[in-house]
């Protein structure tokens, strides 16, 4: 009896044991199974967020890659502009040189214009003085030729001295008329006083008789006309000095403008009266102008020609050749 009731406890018991496991297993299941799904979604969620990180990191380099890239040609643009810097520095400091040589240069060269100046005035001062010269023997002449009128021979500005057609001419005639002998008598005289002072003589290069005429007629008679009354002017003072033409012939030239050099361009009496005339006109030699400015583009390379060769000079004792 005792035993057969320790049995049915023990069956009881164990009946009420199995259930208990039963859930105890199936809790745990559970629990596991959540655990897998919690770790599955974490691991969904982490591979997501690795995506995505990856992807803002190759976004990164790919800005970080540009970002070198910038910096690599600003490097490059900074070295060349420092190259360019340094070539502009270099440049500057030879324009600054060749700037400070130019301006010694100038004040060279301002130093011989300055010189050269002088120089030309100098000459210029001396043709004055022969001019003065000339005008002084002649000008006792030249106030006998003053009338009522306009005076029949005068200096002009240019410093010629103009001789009216009707002092020496009659109309469409070359030949010396009495009236104007008188004049080329002291013309002759003067122009030996003058020519007898060596100084005046040296910067004497020709004086020129010249033969003009107004613009009526052709140019073949007018031409004509005006040579035949320098070369009667000329012809006149040699014969009325013969020591001039022995001494100083070679200073002497006639040459004939025609109507081509009018003093009035007028179309009426009164200017054609002006045109007709002898004009006497006193060249002081260029040689000494030229010695003195060949000598000043000598001594300046960028003035001076290509393969130039210097003046010829005249022979001792006679003029230049008038160009």
């Amino acid at each position: 009896m005792r035993t057969r009731r320790r049995q049915v406890l023990s069956d009881e018991a164990g009946e009420n044991f199995w259930p208990s496991f039963a859930d105890l297993t199936s809790t745990i299941a559970l629990i596991l199974f959540v655990l897998v799904v919690l770790a599955y979604i974490q691991n969904l969620a982490s591979g997501r967020h690795l995506e995505r990180v990856q992807a803002e990191l190759r976004q990164t380099l790919e800005r970080l890659s540009d970002s070198q890239r910038q910096i690599r040609s600003a490097q490059d643009r900074l070295r060349r502009l420092s190259s360019e810097i340094t070539a502009g520095q270099a440049r500057l400091a030879l324009s600054q040189a060749e700037v400070a040589r130019q301006q010694e240069l100038i004040a060279a060269s301002n130093r011989e214009l300055e010189e050269l100046r002088s120089r030309l005035q100098a000459m210029g001062v001396l043709r004055l003085n022969v001019l003065e010269k000339v005008k002084q023997s002649l000008e006792g002449e030249l106030q006998k030729t003053r009338g009522a009128g306009a005076p029949l021979a005068r200096i002009a500005d240019n410093g010629n001295i103009v001789l009216d057609e009707s002092l020496l001419f009659e109309s469409n005639s070359h030949t010396i008329k009495d009236e104007g002998r008188p004049f080329l008598d002291s013309l002759a005289t003067a122009f030996s006083q003058v020519l007898a002072d060596p100084e005046v003589r040296k910067s004497i290069d020709v004086i020129t008789v010249q033969g003009h005429t107004d613009e009526r007629g052709t140019s073949t008679y007018n031409r004509e006309l005006s040579a035949r009354r320098a070369n009667a002017v000329l012809d006149y003072i040699f014969q009325a000095d013969p020591g001039l033409e022995q001494q100083y012939g070679s200073y002497f030239a006639s040459s004939a403008y025609s109507e081509f050099r009018p003093i009035d361009t007028g179309k009426n009496e009164a200017a054609y009266r002006k045109n007709r005339r002898i004009e006497i006109s006193v060249v002081l030699r260029d040689s000494s102008i030229r010695e003195v400015i060949d000598e000043y583009i000598a001594n300046q390379p960028s003035l001076a020609a290509p393969g130039a060769l210097p003046p010829t000079p005249a022979a001792p004792g006679q003029p230049p050749a008038t160009p």
